[in-house]
C-alpha cells in the first residue's frame, strides 16, 4: 500500500481577530431578542387587517373557523343574549306605547265628534278600537312569546317583565 502525505494546515486567530471573524451568536437556534420580540408580536390592528383580507375565504357557517364561530364566540364574550332579551323587551314597550297613544287619539276623536257625527262614524270609530284592541292582544301574546323563546335559548340570562310595562308616564 501506498502512503500518502496529508498537510494539515491550523489557522489561529488572535482574541480580538476571533471575535471579528467567528460568529458567536446563536442566531441559527431560533433565539430571538427582546426588541425582535416585540416587534414580531401580533397585534389587534393585524388581527383585524388579516381578517378583513381574508374575509371572503372564512366559511360562513361552521362549528369552527367560519363567521358562525366567531358570532357565537363574541356573543358569548359580551353577553349578547342578555342584549337581545332586552332589545326585545324595549321592541314590546315601544310598541305598547303606540297602541296607548292610538287609543288615546281614538278617544280624543270620539270626544272631538261626540254629538256631531251620525251613528255611522261612531259605529266605526268604535270597530277601529275593538281591531287596535284585537291586534295589541296579538301584538302582546306574540311579544311574550318571543320573549320565552329567547329565555329558553339562554337559561342563564335573567329575566325581564315585560308584562307590566304600559307605557304611561315614558313622556
Amino acid at each position: 500500500m501506498t502512503e500518502k502525505r496529508i498537510d494539515l494546515m491550523k489557522e489561529v486567530f488572535s482574541k480580538a481577530q476571533y471575535s471579528k471573524t467567528i460568529n458567536t451568536s446563536f442566531n441559527e437556534l431560533g433565539v430571538t431578542s427582546i426588541s425582535e420580540d416585540l416587534t414580531n408580536q401580533f397585534t389587534i390592528e393585524n388581527f383585524f387587517q388579516l381578517y378583513n383580507e381574508l374575509f371572503y375565504d372564512i366559511p360562513p357557517n361552521g362549528e369552527i373557523n367560519s363567521h358562525e364561530y366567531l358570532v357565537v364566540t363574541s356573543g358569548e364574550f359580551i353577553n349578547f343574549d342578555e342584549s337581545n332579551i332586552e332589545i326585545e323587551a324595549l321592541r314590546a314597550e315601544i310598541s305598547q306605547l303606540r297602541a296607548d297613544n292610538l287609543n288615546l287619539q281614538i278617544e280624543n276623536l270620539k270626544i272631538q265628534t261626540s254629538g256631531s257625527v251620525s251613528d255611522g262614524v261612531t259605529s266605526k270609530i268604535s270597530q277601529l278600537q275593538e281591531e287596535l284592541n284585537i291586534a295589541q292582544s296579538n301584538l302582546s301574546s306574540t311579544s311574550n312569546q318571543l320573549s320565552q323563546d329567547i329565555e329558553d335559548l339562554a337559561p342563564d340570562t335573567p329575566e325581564v317583565d315585560t308584562s307590566s310595562q304600559t307605557g304611561i308616564g315614558y313622556f
